[in-house]
């Protein structure tokens, strides 16, 4: 990894806004910008998906049995993963439930996403005065990704952007956080889900698929450290546009 994506992906590491979360209300805040992070993570996963997998009728077979096993078991797992009470749901689905049970406002991203359901395109739909700019911003990158740039860029936006990162974030905002003893316990499950699935078996597995789509195309290395940069820098600024509204609830409060 080139010297400038490792400082961008140590500064979301040791972000300052996992120390900020201090009470149920901050968490509340982050959710709610966070949870359109939650849900634009599958557009990529299902570029994937669509890619490498044959999913037309009639079905036709794809070359590689690897690809297809390696973003088959992701989506197996961000589709339908273990609820923890005995059944399944999405990590998204996951989320909602952890934004219910502490009081956060799930109203604008289930309004945005209905009006994605009826066939309003997804990125007009971010222009409502309920979504935060850097939310915006961020949504937009993705989709535009996931809809226009090649497959290998789409599988280093996930990689670099997703799966490589994921892990320490949350394992930073469970350390730095302040809400030891809180009622969190469905967003601390979806946390160490996240943890579980992307650091052990997700991030190995999209790591070696994007080293392979990459194997015999030199040139695609620019482009795989100009996305990696890229998706960091969009976390950063949203990590920052959280952090603000935390120390501007802090000094409210």
């Amino acid at each position: 990894m080139a010297t400038d994506l490792q400082v961008l992906r140590q500064q979301l590491a040791d972000h300052p806004l996992y120390a900020h979360v201090r009470s149920v209300d901050h968490l509340r805040v982050f959710m709610q910008y966070h949870v359109f992070a939650v849900w634009d993570f599958m557009s990529l996963a299902k570029r994937l998906q669509r890619d490498l997998t044959s999913v037309q009728v009639p079905w036709v077979p794809r070359e590689s049995g690897l690809y297809s096993r390696l973003i088959n078991e992701i989506i197996l797992d961000e589709e339908s993963d273990a609820d923890g009470q005995g059944g399944y749901a999405s990590h998204f689905g996951l989320y909602l439930k952890a934004m219910t049970e502490v009081g956060a406002d799930i109203g604008p991203i289930m309004t945005y996403v209905e009006s994605v359901r009826t066939g309003e395109n997804p990125i007009e739909a971010l222009d409502r005065p309920e979504i935060p700019a850097a939310v915006r911003a961020f949504v937009t990158q993705t989709l535009t990704l996931a809809q226009q740039a090649p497959l290998h860029e789409v599988a280093a936006a996930f990689f670099y952007g997703r799966e490589d990162l994921i892990p320490q974030m949350f394992s930073a905002l469970m350390r730095d956080w302040q809400l030891q003893g809180r009622p969190v316990d469905r967003f601390v499950y979806y946390l160490e889900r996240h943890i579980e699935v992307d650091g052990d078996r997700h991030g190995p597995m999209v790591q070696r698929l994007l080293e392979d789509l990459c194997s015999h195309h030199d040139q695609w290395a620019g482009d795989v450290d100009r996305i990696a940069r890229s998706v960091m820098e969009q976390r950063l600024s949203l990590w920052n546009a959280i952090d603000d509204q935390l120390n501007m609830l802090s000094v409210q409060t």
